[in-house]
């Protein structure tokens, strides 16, 4: 972190930093744990330019998930332009080590996160997925919203990097028409839209916060489909959170249709490495 932009936080804070900690994990931004006398506050911090609009659009999704009085999420301070890129100063979360009855309130405060719907599928506004544009025009039939956009558009860069080719894209009326028997009777529910076990926190008294959000109004499947992406969530968790969102008959088919938008997402920003899991899936399928 430059002595500049320390100068300029201690300016907002009133009063002298004490520390200034990097944190790790931070594949898109900087991260850093500032300290005062008074609070500890976390850093985002991103030289690109478009880092303003991420960070605006990661704050709104905060506030939005907030609004719901169902699970925290850290409190956000700031959001501002710096140099050519930005930063999004917060609350910093003491974390602890998940236990079963953590997992628990997790599943439980996420169903209530997800029981807060909406006439469409979408958001006011676009949004990111990690650092790439994530775009969310607001649609009243799920699977033209999921193929539209999320599906098309992740295949479709991926061929402009030639991460794929032609032969990879499948037929899109094609398509539409699996999808449509697949995502019957679905629901725009509020979704994290990146929940992956990274992007929850247990803070010390064991209260569950979500982090770094990717909001939209669509499938609560989605949400489950990306937390069983890299790792799971724990028993405890899914079992809370089928409570009240029970199983769906086509879970196995959702499960991999849903974790096709991330693994091109992958694909995407990370490389060829994704290559293999997206084309099984769109030869699985379509």
């Amino acid at each position: 972190m430059t002595s500049k932009l320390q100068n300029h936080l201690s300016e907002l804070f009133q009063t002298k930093i004490k520390t200034i900690r990097s944190l790790s994990g931070g594949s898109i931004s900087s991260a850093y744990l500032v300290e005062t006398s008074f609070q500890k506050y976390f850093l985002k911090v991103n030289s690109k330019p478009d880092a303003i609009a991420m960070f605006s659009a990661e704050k709104q999704g905060l506030e939005a998930i907030t609004q719901t009085k169902t699970i925290a999420t850290p409190k956000v301070f700031r959001s501002e332009k710096w140099e050519n890129g930005g930063f999004l100063l917060m609350e910093f979360i003491q974390a602890k080590r998940p236990n079963s009855t953590d997992f628990q309130r997790l599943g439980e405060q996420l169903a209530k996160l997800h029981q807060n719907t909406n006439s469409e599928f979408g958001w006011e506004n676009s949004n990111f997925i990690g650092s790439l544009l994530q775009s969310n025009q607001k649609q009243t039939d799920w699977t033209t919203f999921y193929l539209e956009e999320r599906i098309f558009p992740q295949l479709e860069l991926a061929q402009n990097q030639g991460l794929m080719t032609d032969k990879d894209f499948p037929d899109r009326s094609k398509m539409y028409s699996i999808c449509q028997e697949l995502f019957q009777n679905t629901k725009p529910s509020l979704l994290h839209g990146d929940l992956w076990n990274g992007n929850f926190v247990i803070a010390e008294n064991g209260t569950p916060y979500l982090i770094d959000p990717a909001v939209y109004f669509g499938d609560v499947e989605v949400d489950i489909a990306m937390s069983k992406l890299f790792g799971g969530f724990g028993e405890d968790f899914y079992q809370a959170y089928r409570q009240v969102f029970p199983v769906d008959k086509y879970k196995f088919q959702k499960l991999d249709l849903y974790q096709l938008y991330y693994l091109l997402v992958h694909l995407n920003l990370f490389g060829s490495s994704y290559y293999a899991s997206c084309r099984s899936i769109l030869q699985k399928y379509f």
